[in-house]
């Protein structure tokens, strides 16, 4: 017997008229490249929304065509947001940080019609502009002169009729697509449909994840070219909650006025924006009101156990989040189950530091270096992988990463994990930063947190490489706090701090002092530059002693670092 149920499209127009009929006078707050806040609401938004997909149908926009953006942060973005898909075009958010080669690439194949460019990016978007076939490039601006060859956003709005956003009848087609970072190769676009997009909206909006609710102030501190601004664009929209937008001012200090000023009640961005937060927070304990910031949401990369600590002092209640491009990009959410919760304090903060447990409808397992699936036993290591309707089957037009997706439905991840009998997930490190030395392996992630507890550390990484004996040996890169105690703080003061909680194999053949760590474009330390940087490292001879004896030194006691 089949279900008599209506079949009703899953689409981002009906989160869209929701907004519309309920949340119309809602605010959404945006800065401006001046520092200026620029106030509207979600009604006219979505009236501009519609004359934006207005004239991009004038210029010949049809279903399928993709549009890119180069903005940061502010509402004409989310014009585009909600206006793009919604007319059946799809929204394809380009990364402002990606090297011009990558962004020709990027935007070539995925076959860009038109481009909407912030006259404040426009010196970075003209390096590549004339590399890319853009039948159209839009301005948007301030009142600023005229571009030759381009057309004003504000000029083509007014002059446009608006679309009635009854263009999509099919949830599946493709409502935007994102590429990822490419550290590993060529940028792979994940592309994702209305209905993954409505689902994984729905999914942030669950009430046990408290992300997002009508009541909220959602500042999003990550950037909408990175994996849709986390959903974030989207939730707000259904659930009516103000948006603040920090336009390209993403500094500490910026983000504070906007925390304390706008009253944020959930804040989301990647750990080094929290660090940085953090740094100022203890310059100043009481300079600025967070009282009303109840969700403090890391994703991006692993967060340390001290970071949530710290942070703690403050006030600011971290939650970790984990997830992918390819994943839309909601993953998993710590937030701390009963038996948690009953724990003591130390429990219940490595828990709060792991990746958490799977969102509802999204599956995980493991699979080991054999072939078999993992235990989850909370200690044997195997390579994550997920499935969920908001989880991409495939890669863009790009065959040659079908491996990436099993035969019965599963995304590998990359992600070597560890998970718990009741679905805690643990990330030990990427399938690339994994360290393998004789034989076994080794957790970069967890040096590097462990290194970020010592309190003259401001910054670890924590690299395999290349090693005569042991195939690879870990080294850690260090940056020091400010302050003549952090000065002071050796090689050796910094394994002796690792040493009571690692086996002592594990231990960094050496430590490194450096100014600053490299990032990609997304935020996350840039390992594979570092292993290139220092390939050679034990490779060649020391000052103090063979490499034979540093090595046989390091896998049974703990050593000093090279100087």
């Amino acid at each position: 017997m089949h279900g008599l149920m209506m079949d009703y499209e899953l689409t981002i127009p009906t989160l869209v008229r929701r907004a519309e009929q309920l949340h119309a006078g809602k605010e959404i707050v945006s800065r401006r490249p001046d520092r200026s806040l620029h106030r509207t609401t979600y009604g006219e938004v979505i009236r501009r929304a519609r004359s934006l997909a207005g004239a991009l149908r004038a210029l010949g926009v049809a279903p399928g065509d993709r549009v890119a953006t180069f903005c940061w942060n502010h509402a004409r973005h989310l014009e585009a947001y909600y206006g793009v898909p919604s007319m059946g075009a799809v929204l394809h958010t380009l990364n402002i940080r990606l090297h011009p080669d990558e962004l020709t690439y990027v935007a070539t194949h995925a076959g860009d019609k038109v481009a909407l460019v912030d006259r404040v990016l426009w010196p970075q978007f003209e390096r590549f502009r004339d590399r890319v076939g853009f039948a159209h490039v839009i301005v948007v601006g301030d009142g600023e002169p005229p571009i030759p060859g381009t057309l004003d956003y504000e000029a083509l709005l007014e002059g446009a009729d608006a679309h009635d956003f009854d263009t999509v009848t099919d949830e599946r087609w493709a409502a935007a697509m994102c590429y990822t970072s490419g550290t590993t190769g060529r940028p792979k676009a994940a592309v994702y449909s209305h209905r993954s997009t409505v689902l994984h909206t729905l999914g942030m909006s669950l009430a046990d994840l408290d992300l997002c609710r009508e009541t909220d102030t959602v500042l999003a501190m990550v950037p909408m070219f990175h994996a849709n601004a986390w959903g974030s664009p989207y939730s707000g929209l259904m659930t009516g909650a103000r948006q603040v937008l920090p336009g390209p001012h993403l500094d500490s200090a910026s983000l504070l006025e906007l925390l304390a000023g706008e009253r944020v009640t959930v804040a989301l961005g990647v750990p080094t924006i929290w660090s940085g937060i953090l740094q100022l927070l203890d310059r100043d304990p009481g300079a600025y009101d967070l009282s009303r910031l109840r969700v403090a949401g890391a994703g991006g990369a692993a967060m340390p156990e001290a970071l949530f600590r710290a942070l703690d002092r403050h006030g600011v209640h971290m939650v970790h989040l984990w997830g992918m491009t390819e994943m839309s990009p909601l993953g998993s959410h710590a937030r701390l189950t009963a038996r948690v919760h009953e724990a003591d304090a130390d429990v219940r903060h490595r828990y709060r530091a792991t990746q958490g447990r799977p969102v509802p409808l999204v599956e995980i397992r493991a699979r080991g270096e054999g072939g078999g699936l993992v235990p989850w036993d909370g200690a044997t290591m195997g390579e994550l992988e997920v499935r969920g309707p908001w989880v991409v089957g495939a890669y863009y037009d790009a065959p040659e990463s079908a491996d990436r997706f099993t035969a019965d439905g599963w995304f590998r991840t990359g992600d070597i994990v560890t998970i718990e009998q009741d679905g805690w997930i643990t990330i030990c490190d990427r399938d690339k930063d994994v360290i393998k030395s004789g034989g076994e392996w080794i957790s970069s992630v967890a040096l590097e947190n462990a290194l970020m507890s010592h309190p003259a550390v401001a910054e670890a990484m924590v690299v395999g490489l290349p090693h005569p004996q042991w195939d690879e040996r870990p080294l850690a890169l260090v940056v020091r706090r400010e302050g003549s105690a952090a000065a002071a703080c050796t090689p050796d003061d910094l394994l002796a701090h690792l040493a009571p909680h690692f086996p002592k194999w594990w231990l960094p053949s050496a430590v490194e002092f450096v100014d600053a760590l490299p990032r990609t474009s997304v935020g996350k330390l840039d390992k594979k530059l570092m292993r290139q940087r220092y390939s050679a490292y034990f490779l060649a001879p020391t000052t103090s002693a063979s490499l034979a004896d540093l090595a046989e030194r390091t896998m049974t006691e703990p050593t000093s670092g090279r100087r």
